[in-house]
């Protein structure tokens, strides 16, 4: 996809084009545009595209408003508290999607299993600067390279499963809902607890 490509998917207007251009390549430096910041401009974009959508349908509900003073301030009063809620859960699910982009940019590399290992950070801990630096993500993710080694790709080959012996990690998760197995799920919990913790934990299942 080009720039002219990704402006017309932006739904951006002929006369912001060069601006765009400008911004644009100061971001980049250069390099490419990662997907992740990709989807975090198309979702600031839709959340953009909903919030004037309901700041016109405000307006033309309070032209056509009468009655007095006070009920016009109060329906003003409203709708400034219900913006302000929107406003505060766009923001919300924004932090949520840059953390989640940030964690899966830093393990996608080392994780044997990515969703399993995003879903064993702490994102309460994690703080989002305005830079979008991602402050306690190295401490977390070194914790867990230490801790659960055996979720992360090793330097060397890694052992071969095998079901029956019960050796190396197996490459499924016994406890997710499409590929269920009782069996397995009871071989790992007599033999790697912590393993069978972490994808119980992955798959919602409490143990």
């Amino acid at each position: 996809m080009n720039q002219e490509e990704l402006f017309a998917e932006l739904g951006i207007a002929a006369d912001k084009k060069e601006a765009a251009k400008k911004a644009l390549t100061a971001f980049l430096d250069g390099a490419y545009v990662p997907k992740s910041r990709f989807n975090e401009v198309n979702e600031e974009k839709k959340t953009l595209i909903a919030t004037v959508a309901d700041r016109d349908k405000q307006l033309e509900t309070l032209k056509k408003s009468t009655g007095d003073l006070d009920a016009l301030k109060n329906q003003i009063k409203s709708l400034q508290d219900a913006n302000k809620k929107a406003q505060e859960e766009a923001d919300a699910k924004m932090k949520e999607l840059r953390i989640n982009d940030a964690i899966k940019l830093a393990i996608v590399d080392k994780a044997q299993d990515v969703d399993i290992v995003s879903s064993l950070f702490d994102k309460t801990k994690l703080i989002l600067g305005d830079d979008g630096k991602i402050t306690g993500l190295d401490e977390q993710l070194k914790e867990l390279q230490k801790n659960k080694a055996f979720l992360f790709k090793q330097a060397g080959p890694n052992p071969k499963y095998d079901p029956k012996g019960g050796n190396g990690n197996p490459s499924t998760n016994p406890f997710a809902k499409d590929t269920f197995n009782l069996t397995e799920q009871g071989r790992l919990l007599r033999e790697n607890p912590e393993q069978a913790k972490a994808f119980a934990q992955a798959a919602g299942v409490t143990i």
